[in-house]
């Protein structure tokens, strides 16, 4: 049986940023009246949508509250129209950093006041190109066509190894060697807002010998990011490190859902499975990296040991990202949402290069639309933890959630995951929301 859990680490106050802001820039000629937004003319993050008045699902991005259809623009000649003819990212995905770059700087040309290439005053085309957000449901960015988990965090992997082997055994003999992952289940892969089910599964009581079936009672959340690949490589030939950014498209919020019980009773020896599979949900929103490049960060120190050189980054790299992520949960019994945990993608210890390097270092062939999730993301400070199972310290402590008090999910719990960037002299972007309820297991068999 595994040992008692280890106390936690002591918590600090949660951080509250006070940097300069820089107000994002908004064109005129669709929002008369300016106001604060994740979504400014600087981010301009990729989804696709499908307005509610029966016209077709298309590829957009975000401005402010609204979006722009970019297949309109691209059938009026005013972008790529190959990479925007069907209903998702895959193809944008795949053409590769110089089209992704042509298409953000000529989007931020259309949409500007001033530049002579603006489309302020096509009324016609304004009118079939804009559309509310609030008048449109959100599908997947992309056709997801693998998934691979990442076990990023350095604290996280230490906190979950201090609970159940002990603060001299925390960390596995591989963990500062290797960027540790496993494949996950693409086809359960949902969009946010997309309720998922409690699963059913066998698991392991406390002090008992025999497993039991019926609902998972330790349904936990994980708080992650997740990158969406963009070109592939061939069969048999690695990702350099130095490119791997050529292959990443964007970064997007991932919340990877847990049955700890299925979990625990399942995972040896071959790792995660149905613990993992009923259900990931991600953002509707894809960040690229030119929006992020103000807000990259250094990795922390991998220095004992020193990676192999093909995960080496260079002295001069900032291979993270400085992105301010929330945990907030909505009871059924409360009004409003409360904020359970902060945490910050900067405390990643292997960056989302590494992982795409290490990933395709044996000749994994990665294709466009592929998905890579960071793992958990927890910070030093016990507010910082990014997952129930270490807010509660293996059950250990109760959670505090308004005037309740959470263990783990129960039924019509809503999780809403939020992430933005904010730092001295740079405007503010968000990535949009995260979210999923649970709903009430099927009855089964």
């Amino acid at each position: 049986s595994s040992p008692g859990p280890s106390s936690p680490p002591a918590s600090r106050a949660m951080r509250v940023s006070n940097c300069r802001r820089v107000a994002g820039t908004l064109p005129k000629f669709l929002f008369p009246q300016q106001g604060a937004t994740d979504f400014p003319l600087q981010n301009l993050p990729y989804g696709v949508f499908k307005p509610r008045d029966g016209r077709a699902a298309s590829v957009g991005v975000a401005l402010g509250d609204k979006i722009v259809d970019l297949r309109v623009l691209s059938k009026n000649n005013l972008l790529p129209a190959q990479v925007f003819d069907h209903p998702s990212l895959n193809a944008l995905m795949g053409s590769g950093r110089g089209t992704w770059s042509e298409v953000r700087a000529k989007l931020q040309q259309l949409l500007s006041d001033d530049h002579p290439d603006s489309i302020k005053g096509n009324d016609a085309l304004l009118r079939e190109a804009v559309v509310a957000q609030d008048a449109v449901d959100m599908l997947l960015p992309a056709h997801i066509g693998d998934y691979t988990d990442f076990y990023a965090s350095r604290e996280h992997a230490t906190n979950v190894g201090v609970m159940f082997r002990g603060k001299d055994n925390a960390l596995m003999p591989n963990w500062l060697h290797i960027p540790v992952g496993y494949h996950g289940r693409a086809s359960s892969v949902v969009v946010s807002g997309t309720p998922l089910r409690r699963p059913n599964g066998q698991t392991l009581p406390k002090d008992a010998t025999d497993p039991v079936w019926g609902p998972e009672k330790l349904l936990d959340i994980e708080l992650e990011m997740a990158i969406f690949v963009g070109p592939g490589n061939e069969q048999g030939n690695p990702i350099p490190l130095s490119e791997a950014e050529d292959h990443i498209f964007g970064v997007t919020l991932m919340n990877d859902w847990s049955a700890r019980g299925i979990q625990k009773w399942e995972y040896q020896p071959l790792g995660p499975f149905l613990g993992k599979n009923f259900g990931t949900t991600i953002a509707p929103w894809v960040v690229t990296l030119d929006a992020l490049a103000p807000y990259r960060v250094p990795t922390p120190k991998q220095e004992d040991p020193t990676p192999f050189p093909y995960l080496q980054h260079k002295g001069t790299d900032k291979p993270n990202i400085d992105v301010q992520l929330s945990v907030s949960l909505k009871t059924p019994e409360q009004e409003g949402e409360h904020v359970i945990s902060r945490s910050n993608v900067k405390h990643m210890y292997w960056s989302f290069a590494q992982q795409l390097a290490h990933h395709s270092c044996g000749g994994c062939p990665m294709q466009p639309g592929d998905l890579l999730g960071s793992g958990t993301i927890s910070g030093p400070t016990e507010d910082s933890f990014g997952s129930l199972l270490e807010l509660n310290w293996a059950g250990s402590k109760d959670i505090q959630v308004g005037s309740e008090t959470r263990k783990f999910l129960k039924d019509g719990d809503e999780v809403i995951i939020r992430g933005h960037c904010e730092s001295e002299g740079n405007v503010r972007i968000g990535f949009g929301e995260c979210s999923g309820k649970i709903l009430p297991a099927v009855p089964y068999p």
